[in-house]
């Protein structure tokens, strides 16, 4: 979608991010990238900071890594906006009156959406389209 490495993804954010703040204007999946950007005001330093652009973050860490959380929000748009896997827009529309907060149901969706990649990753599969729709199903219990 941004590249293929790490340094291009973060690189098109920071793009996106520029272009934002300076009023210039933008290709829909960079106002995307642009909107994520903005509800996260504690990665804008991630952006200015060269040095951030570089860093790993590992769990050890203690802190989130703002690139994947950042790009697990686009890929819950894309994925309600295209309804795949079927059904999670149903339950994205649960989850957002459940939470009265569509910033906090992305929050929650995401623990689901974490753990389906890390199993899928683990076993070298794809990720599991139905646990990962049981998964938030039960949130919304």
């Amino acid at each position: 979608m941004f590249g293929q490495n790490r340094d291009e993804l973060r690189r098109f954010f920071r793009q996106a991010w520029e272009k934002r703040t300076q009023g210039l204007p933008l290709q829909p999946l960079e106002q995307l990238v642009a909107q994520v950007i903005e509800l996260h005001p504690e990665y804008h330093r991630h952006l200015a900071d060269e040095r951030q652009l570089q860093r790993d973050f590992t769990p050890d860490d203690g802190e989130t890594n703002p690139w994947l959380h950042m790009g697990m929000h686009i890929t819950l748009g894309e994925q309600v906006a295209s309804d795949r896997p079927p059904g999670i827009r149903t339950q994205y529309q649960q989850l957002v009156k459940q939470f009265a907060d569509q910033h906090a149901a992305e929050h929650a969706m995401m623990d689901c959406l974490g753990v389906v990649l890390w199993e899928a990753q683990r076993a070298g599969s794809m990720p599991d389209e139905a646990a990962y729709l049981e998964c938030l199903r039960k949130l919304s219990k």
